[in-house]
Parts: structure tokens; C-alpha cells; sequence
């Protein structure tokens, strides 16, 4: 097995070296990053290919596309993002200058996920590096193919002694887990959530987060029905619903469920055809575990849509199920694949009593043509974030945090929001010494004491 214990030393020893301090440094390692996105495209695609059955289009858009982009932005104001920030000094410690510097943490653990294997370890990565950090990657032993290609790819184009990729499972992670960081970011379920909360406790080492939930997708009346149900359908099924911020239930106001559930199953078959098993645009889950888990979700309601499960093929066909119960076994925990269970309401207060009703998910989608309907689901729930007459695409503006809250996640990330996540921010104060008030300093008598009550 790894050493774990010998991996964060040599990258402890790189970080205090001050050798990833410098601008310089981090930029070469994101142009390097880059080179590597360029460079091994095919590569990638095809390991995301066999890990997922996904479609390469789809890998394109939601992992290695997306990574070019995020590295261009952190590229384009990294420097902006390195500044000090000044901030006023009060007049009692005048004179004075007050400065908060973006300090690296140290070295960083980044623990990915199965589902998109490649982007939720590459994107973290590029928030410590920027930061300053040095950092160990453990890929999901889940997506193999794609792990074993990040170890071979990541030492060829970053610093082996600033960044490593530690393979393997559970021994591996534990190991890990059982050495000092300066931060631990997660994406996965709340389960190992709380165990490497627990782990990272012992060192008071902080952490970050990313989970999921049970993410509703609330569609009002007078809408667009084709567009809608474009959306909700691309959203849903895209990497075949193993997204963690994919639609997990749909409340659609009962006047407009019939023609809705019409539309979406009409627009599956647009999509994916008579066959969606035969489909070239359709992925697959991921391994038996999993299939087998969504398998037993499916009898929860109606089917809108025709049901076809091959365990061989890891195949699950999209699923829309109508006339689900809130206490069904699909409305239990995250679906986590291509079922997509519909309910309804008549008063808005319904819907947020539902949502609020439930922890807090990672996502919520609203789809309206009335403002105030938005605002008032927006306004009284709570979630990660949001996306108004759209699904996901939120999570794909840099400016925007991206991030849980409660059960869905701890702590943001992307852009701006990832530079400060591994960065430290350090107040300094500087003061002159060639001006020294004896205001300051004792005896305090009476004319002092009246002075520093007015200043302080």
C-alpha cells in the first residue's frame, strides 16, 4: 500500500521550501494543466467512456471542457486574486496601514467522486494550486479507468513533489485520512462526509464539503411546456442522472402535470429515440451496486415512460414516474440516476412547506414566468444554490459560489470562491515607528482617560 505518511512529508517539505508561493509557480502549473486538457483530450474522453458509458459530447461539456474553461479564469485574474486588500485603519490607530493578505494553507487533500471522476478532482485542483498549495488527489476507485489514468497523466505535466495522486480504496483514503492536512475537500455522499469530518477533527483541520440532496425542480403554471420540458429532460438524464445537482423530483402545479408528463415523454423519445439502450447519446450506471440500488426505486409510482433495465449492460432506460407518494422509496434519499418521480401542488405555500419539510438540498429549480412566484420560493427555501428556468447552469458561472448547505455540503468553491477556499486570509497591520503618541501608554491620567474613551 502507499505510504501516506511518506507522500504528505515530501509535499509538507515542497510547501515549506516556499517553492509554490510565487506567481510564477502557480501560473506554470496551470498552463501546465491546460497543456495536459489540450494534449490528452482523447485519452480522458475515452477513460470517462468506459468508467461511465457516457457519451464523449457529454464528458466534453461537463468535465474536460468545462476544466479548460475554469483554468483560463483562475489563468486570467490570478494575479488580481494574489493582491493584498487594504482596509481602513481606525483614527485611535492611526497612524497605520491595515491589509489582509491571501496566504496557501499548506498541503491540501482532495478527495473526488465516481460520477464526473475527472472535473470534481481537476477543479478543486486548480483552486489549491492557484492558492499556493500543495496537493494529494485520491481519485474514486469507483471510475478505475479514470484514477489510473490521472496517475499517470498528473506526474508527467504538474510537479511530482508538489502535487501526487494516491490510487486505491478505502485502506488508501483511511491512511490518508490519518495524516495531518491544512484542508480536506470532499465530493460525495453525507455518509463518508462524516467520517472524514470526524477524522479531520482530530487535527482541527478544515474542511470542505460537497454533497448532495434530494434537488426539486418546481414548475409553475403558464409556462412554455416544449421548453420546459427540454430542459428538465436534458438536465435529468444527461450523464444518465448520475449528477449531483440533476433534478431529483419534479412538483408541477396540477394544472399543467397532464400536458407536462406528455411533453417529457414525448421529448425523451426526441432525444434518445424509440431505444434509448441503443442510443448513442445515453449513458449508463455505473457499476452493478448502483444498478441494482436504482432497480428497486422503480415500482415507487406510474411509469410515464417505458420501463427497460438491463443489469448486463449497466442499462436503465430514462424513467418518469407519475402518481409517486412523498413517502415513497424514490423520495426517500437522492436518486442519483434516471428516475425522475412527478408530483403536484396547487398552492405555492405546498411547495415550501414539501422542500422545508426536507434537508436542505444542493440545488432548486424554479420554472415561471412570474417573478413574484420565483421570489417567493426562492425566498422562503433554502438551498445551495439556484437556477430560474434552467437546470444546473448555475454551477457554470465563475462568479457564482458553488456549494451545499446543511445536508447538502459545507463551504463554496469555483472561480474566485476556490482561491479562497485554500487560501488563508492574514490581517496585518503596519505602524511606523518614527511616530509613537504617548497616548498610548500609562499613566492615564485624566486628560488621557477622556481622550481614549473618545477615540476608542
Amino acid at each position: 500500500m502507499t505510504d501516506a505518511a511518506a507522500i504528505v512529508s515530501r509535499l509538507r517539505s515542497t510547501f515549506a521550501s516556499g517553492r509554490t508561493r510565487p506567481y510564477e509557480w502557480r501560473v506554470r502549473q496551470l498552463d501546465a494543466i491546460k497543456k495536459m486538457l489540450v494534449d490528452r483530450e482523447d485519452e480522458i474522453l475515452d477513460a470517462l467512456h468506459v468508467d461511465l458509458g457516457r457519451p464523449r459530447l457529454e464528458s466534453f461539456i461537463g468535465e474536460t471542457g468545462f476544466m479548460v474553461k475554469e483554468v483560463e479564469h483562475a489563468r486570467r485574474h490570478l494575479r488580481e486574486w494574489m493582491k493584498p486588500e487594504r482596509v481602513s485603519t481606525p483614527v485611535v490607530l492611526q497612524p497605520g496601514k491595515s491589509e489582509v493578505h491571501k496566504e496557501p494553507l499548506g498541503v491540501v487533500l482532495v478527495i473526488g467522486p465516481w460520477n464526473y471522476p475527472f472535473q470534481l478532482i481537476m477543479s478543486p485542483l486548480v483552486g489549491a494550486i492557484a492558492a499556493g498549495n500543495t496537493v494529494v488527489l485520491k481519485p474514486s476507485e469507483i471510475a478505475s479507468n479514470t484514477s489510473a489514468l490521472l496517475a499517470r497523466l498528473i506526474p508527467q505535466y504538474l510537479e511530482p513533489d508538489a502535487v501526487a495522486v494516491v490510487e486505491g480504496g478505502i485502506p488508501e483514503t483511511t491512511a490518508l485520512l490519518e495524516q495531518q492536512f491544512d484542508h480536506i475537500f470532499y465530493t460525495g455522499n453525507g455518509h463518508v462526509a462524516r467520517v472524514i469530518y470526524a477524522a479531520a477533527a482530530k487535527h482541527l483541520t478544515p474542511v470542505t464539503l460537497e454533497l448532495g440532496g434530494k434537488s426539486p425542480c418546481i414548475v409553475d403554471r403558464n409556462v412554455d411546456l416544449d421548453v420546459v420540458a427540454r430542459r428538465i429532460t436534458w438536465g435529468k438524464f444527461f450523464n444518465a442522472g448520475q449528477t449531483c445537482v440533476a433534478p431529483d423530483y419534479l412538483m408541477v402545479h396540477e394544472s399543467v402535470r397532464e400536458p407536462l408528463l406528455e411533453k417529457l415523454r414525448s421529448t425523451v423519445r426526441d432525444f434518445y429515440g424509440e431505444d434509448p439502450q441503443r442510443s448513442a447519446d445515453y449513458g449508463r450506471i455505473v457499476n452493478a451496486r448502483h444498478h441494482q440500488r436504482l432497480a428497486k426505486l422503480l415500482p415507487s409510482g406510474e411509469p410515464v415512460t417505458k420501463i427497460q433495465v438491463d443489469e448486463a449492460d449497466r442499462y436503465i432506460s430514462p424513467v418518469i414516474l407519475r402518481d409517486v407518494s412523498a413517502d415513497s422509496p424514490a423520495m426517500a434519499d437522492e436518486i442519483f440516476g434516471p428516475i425522475l418521480p412527478v408530483l403536484s401542488f396547487r398552492e405555492t405555500e405546498e411547495v415550501t412547506h414539501f422542500v422545508n419539510a426536507r434537508p436542505k438540498p444542493l440545488a432548486l429549480y424554479v420554472f415561471t414566468d412570474n417573478d413574484r412566484f420565483a421570489d417567493e420560493i426562492v425566498d422562503h427555501t433554502s438551498s445551495g444554490g439556484v437556477t430560474i428556468n434552467h437546470v444546473w447552469l448555475h454551477l457554470g458561472v465563475p462568479g457564482l459560489p458553488f456549494g451545499g448547505v446543511g445536508e447538502s455540503g459545507l463551504g463554496a468553491y469555483h472561480g474566485q470562491f476556490s482561491f479562497d477556499t485554500f487560501s488563508h486570509r492574514r490581517g496585518i497591520l503596519h505602524k511606523p515607528l518614527r511616530i509613537d503618541p504617548p497616548i498610548m501608554y500609562p499613566p492615564y491620567d485624566g486628560l488621557k482617560s477622556r481622550l481614549l474613551k473618545l477615540l476608542a
